[in-house]
Parts: C-alpha cells; structure tokens; sequence
C-alpha cells in the first residue's frame, strides 16, 4: 500500500492510497488507523487518548482523477470552511446512489 496524499482537518481525515486488489478495504483502514495511533500515543505522550471512529468512508478513484483527488485533499481547510464534512459526505453519498441511514452514517 502507498500513500499519494494524507490530509485533512479536526473531524476527519482523506487518505489516497494505491493498494492492491486483493487487499480489503477494510485492511487497509484498519493499517491506516493502528498505524497512525500507534505513532500518535508514541510521539506525543499528552495525546494518550486520541483514538479514531469506530467506522470509516471508502471510495474508489480512477487513475485518470488521481491528481484531482490529490488536489483536492490539499485543500481540506479551506473547503470546510465553506461546508462541512458532514454535508459533503451525504451530498456525496447522495450523487452515487449510495443508499444509507443517517442514523449509523455519524455513528
């Protein structure tokens, strides 16, 4: 798996990682979050507590829209100021058809 952009704000993080077919979506969340924690509770000791959300988003990107998406994480903080997180990913979820119920979306 390799990292082409890491970024994002308070609530939430976007990840564009390359990573083979054959490894599940949920591995890769699961080695992007213990990984992350473990570097966090080692490198800053008062951030003892940090832990991540149960859950996680995932979402397929073309490679022809890879600097787009790249792009695009770049420029977290200043997009969400304009509209939160939580709006753009139902907007999103809503533009691909992804059926959803709000009530387990937020945890």
């Amino acid at each position: 798996m390799t990292a082409l952009q890491i970024g994002g704000c308070d609530d939430h993080i976007h990840a564009l990682v390359m990573a083979p077919a054959t490894m599940a979506v949920s591995q890769i969340a699961q080695y992007l979050k213990g990984d992350s924690s473990k570097w966090i509770h080692d490198e800053f000791p008062t951030l003892q507590e940090f832990a991540w959300q149960e859950g996680y988003g995932a979402f397929t990107v073309s490679k022809s829209n890879l600097e787009s998406v790249a792009a695009y994480i770049q420029k977290q903080r200043a997009h969400h100021q304009h509209r939160s997180f939580q709006e753009e990913y139902l907007e999103l979820l809503k533009k691909h058809g992804v059926e959803y119920d709000e009530r387990y979306v937020w945890g």
